[in-house]
């Protein structure tokens, strides 16, 4: 594909999701999420094969029919409160159905089994796109609707901590055990929604930060399988011995970057007296500690199979480390130390 095609289609996928940021109408809001849709098809397409025909097809009808739920639900609330604005969501039916189509969109569980299946069939920049950029536009809707007292966002919230935890222990593929990383974090994040959208912001930027430090790890290493992690020390032995601690600040543990948000959404939680939601959601992260710390043993204290039936490492050429990737890694594992100067620019309600 022509590099100003993709360029065009790049632009047009920031278009929809401004456009979605932009919007206080409900159709409005809708029409870019269709052209954010729209964009990525051809994306997921550029290498024609057919698993990323197959995973393609999948993510085209769940979005369409997270879209068709989404565009009903607003107008069953039209309907019933004579009002297009996102702001004016009061009727609890078009809420749920609303909560649950962009739970669709976002892959929160129980409906999240499309997310790793889809994320697969993916290269790494595609599957970059699809677990960063792609949750920006249901987010801003969900932290533009009056969500009070909402005991089914609570309960997916709670679930997708569970499943996505659980679901990654016995995966191989680097790209579903990010899935269900993703749905994890995604379950962090609309916990907090109700009392502190100001925190569940914070828990989305700190996890657009450090995946997107370890996508492009991976794919710097080319690396898919967690058998194949050990060859990255021949490759470049500076960013496997760093990228345990990206892993690990993914997974919450401190001293680490990551550490800070779940903290922050544990203390918020304490304070709205759920000391048993808080409970199971830090059990809950212990189970997504379990695989990072499966890829961080199998980054650094394995060893590739001798001979190996590849070509030697020194033979091949070397993928040049660009600025961007020491500056993610950076920033995913030593921003904790600045908690007082973040918590300065951000007001907590």
């Amino acid at each position: 594909m022509s590099p100003y095609i993709i360029s065009l289609f790049l632009f047009t996928l920031g278009l929809g999701t401004m456009f979605t940021f932009a919007s206080s109408h409900w159709l409005l809001a809708w029409m870019g999420l269709e052209i954010n849709t729209l964009a990525i098809i051809p994306i997921m397409l550029i290498y024609h094969h057919p698993r990323a025909v197959e995973a393609t097809t999948k993510y085209f009808l769940v979005q369409a029919t997270a879209a068709a739920t989404l565009l009903f639900a607003s107008t069953i609330n039209a309907w019933m409160t004579g009002q297009w604005n996102i702001y004016s969501t009061t009727h609890p039916l078009p809420m749920l159905m609303i909560i649950m189509a962009l739970s669709l969109k976002l892959g929160l569980a129980p409906l999240h089994t499309w997310l790793p299946e889809v994320l697969q069939g993916l290269t790494l920049n595609t599957g970059l796109i699809l677990s960063t950029w792609q949750k920006l536009a249901p987010f801003a809707l969900l932290l533009q609707l009056p969500l009070h007292n909402q005991t089914a966002l609570t309960l997916m919230a709670i679930i997708s901590i569970l499943v996505g935890g659980w679901g990654g222990l016995n995966q191989t593929q680097l790209r579903k055990i990010l899935a269900y990383s993703s749905i994890a974090h995604l379950g962090w994040m609309l916990l907090i929604i109700q009392f502190s959208p100001t925190l569940t912001l914070l828990a989305l930027l700190m996890y657009l930060l450090i995946t997107t430090t370890a996508f492009l790890v991976l794919r710097t290493t080319n690396t898919l399988t967690l058998n194949t992690l050990a060859n990255s020390w021949t490759k470049m032995p500076l960013v496997a011995a760093l990228f345990p601690l990206v892993l690990l600040s993914l997974g919450g543990l401190p001293p680490l970057s990551g550490f800070l948000p779940k903290w922050m959404i544990l203390q918020e939680l304490a304070k709205q007296e759920l000391p048993l939601t808080a409970t199971i959601a830090a059990m809950g992260a212990l189970l997504s500690l379990y695989f990072y710390l499966r890829m961080s043993y199998a980054t650094t204290f394995t060893f590739p199979p001798a001979p190996l039936p590849l070509t030697t490492s020194w033979r091949t050429t070397r993928n040049k480390m660009s600025f961007t990737l020491p500056t993610f890694m950076t920033t995913s594992m030593l921003l904790l130390p600045l908690t007082p100067n973040i918590m300065t620019l951000i007001t907590f309600n």
